[in-house]
């Protein structure tokens, strides 16, 4: 397994140990990391849905503060900061319990004090479900 990925999962690790918000979705899965770039998936489950039965946008926003975290830990940073603006699209609706979301953050850019991330949302054809953007102090 190459460096960045255990690396970022170590940190992913530390969010989980934490015990906070994040273990609202403890089974997300880190696929691929390189600097810069986190791939993920997350089976939905019945916890993750809202009243109409399709994924609380609640969760797609909590994913992205996360995912935006682990693409800046992706370069080495341990502590990733925190979120200082944050927002997401939504494109269509997200699944129901049992589908799989494919979630991929990119690093736009880092600075001194600041960094930049988008993450995207698709289903397992591709298409488009949801997209984000965080930035970290």
């Amino acid at each position: 397994m190459a460096a960045c990925l255990r690396f970022t999962r170590r940190v992913w690790k530390s969010f989980l140990d934490n015990q906070g918000h994040d273990t609202c979705f403890s089974n997300l899965q880190l696929h691929k990391a390189t600097p810069g770039s986190v791939t993920a998936s997350l089976k939905v489950e019945p916890h993750n849905l809202n009243r109409v039965g399709t994924v609380h946008g609640g969760l797609i926003l909590s994913i992205t503060d996360t995912m935006g975290s682990l693409a800046v830990a992706s370069k080495g940073q341990y502590m990733t900061g925190v979120s200082t603006d944050i927002g997401t699209s939504f494109v269509r609706p997200s699944g129901r319990a049992g589908d799989t979301l494919h979630i991929k953050a990119e690093l736009i850019g880092m600075g001194k004090s600041l960094a930049y991330t988008r993450v995207e949302f698709t289903n397992p054809e591709g298409s488009l479900l949801a997209y984000g953007r965080e930035f970290d102090a």
